[in-house]
């Protein structure tokens, strides 16, 4: 099974439930494909193993042969291609579609390799990782994510550490998904980046339920919006100044509190048992 974890926007903890909750999983595969800015390593430490390059195609000008037909610069709706003079093209804005060099009737474009980024598989304790890096100054980490989705081992069960939001990075980390979780905060902006989520996993039609984090008992509004949407609440963890402060220490607190351990126990339960039914109940449509 896959599960994605998601947030309406950083900072709300989808790191921490996703590490914590990878590693009490035994021999599961941990995905990062928050390739922006990665940070489940910082947590769970792993022996990188093996380094891949991550390369996209993009244009590379023939000037000899260009007519200057702006036929593939009318095309490109990314703005990586202008005929100023000559044809230029911006290889950070390219998507790497094909589409220019597809087009351009006198073949003044050929193909080139670029490397944006790149996975490092590792091995946290028996869980296996796949962390996605992409270079600054990059356009979109899609092809990266691309690239971590393959060739999953079909027998481990796959935590996706997703993109934060609902950009296309989020879209396609989501595609290989069988379950989402999604992670909230209990707080006005956390219910309206939460519901801006659950948009995203109707979209997919993806079964999904919430897990609650930083909970306090004054704050409901968070519940009361999954109870009206039939939104499983799987779990709730607790704003503690111990959590923050472990987490700020870049530890696992599964690893360091034996209260949270339990408490992450119930909620890997919880979702599994949900995930499953939800998922059964999702195929039978």
């Amino acid at each position: 099974m896959k599960l994605a974890f998601l947030s309406g926007k950083g900072g709300v903890g989808k790191t921490l439930v996703s590490t914590n909750f990878a590693r009490l999983i035994p021999e599961a595969v941990y995905l990062d494909c928050d390739v922006e800015e990665p940070n489940g390593a910082i947590f769970l430490k792993p022996q990188i193993e093996q380094v891949l390059e991550v390369k996209v195609l993009n244009p590379e000008p023939l000037l000899e042969k260009c007519q200057g037909c702006r036929r593939c610069v009318a095309f490109c709706k990314f703005y990586a291609l202008a005929y100023v003079g000559q044809l230029m093209v911006f290889p950070e804005l390219c998507h790497a579609c094909g589409g220019c060099w597809t087009l351009c009737p006198a073949e003044a474009l050929q193909a080139k390799e670029r490397v944006i980024g790149k996975i490092e598989l590792g091995r946290s304790g028996e869980l296996l990782t796949r962390v996605g890096l992409m270079n600054p100054g990059e356009a979109t980490g899609v092809p990266i994510i691309k690239q971590l989705l393959r060739e999953l081992p079909p027998e481990k069960m796959v935590v996706i550490d997703c993109p934060p939001g609902s950009g296309c990075a989020v879209l396609e980390s989501l595609k290989e998904a069988d379950f989402a979780v999604l992670v909230a905060e209990p707080t006005t902006f956390g219910l309206h980046d939460l519901e801006m989520v659950c948009e995203l996993v109707r979209f997919y039609q993806l079964p999904a339920g919430v897990v609650i984090n930083k909970q306090t008992e004054e704050r409901v509004e968070v519940e009361a919006f999954c109870a009206r949407h039939q939104l499983p609440v799987l779990g709730k963890i607790p704003y503690q100044a111990k959590t923050a402060a472990l987490y700020g220490a870049g530890k696992l607190i599964v690893d360091e509190d034996p209260e949270a351990r339990q408490l992450f126990a119930k909620i890997v339960e919880t979702v599994m048992e949900v995930a499953t039914i939800e998922t059964d109940r999702h195929l039978k449509r």
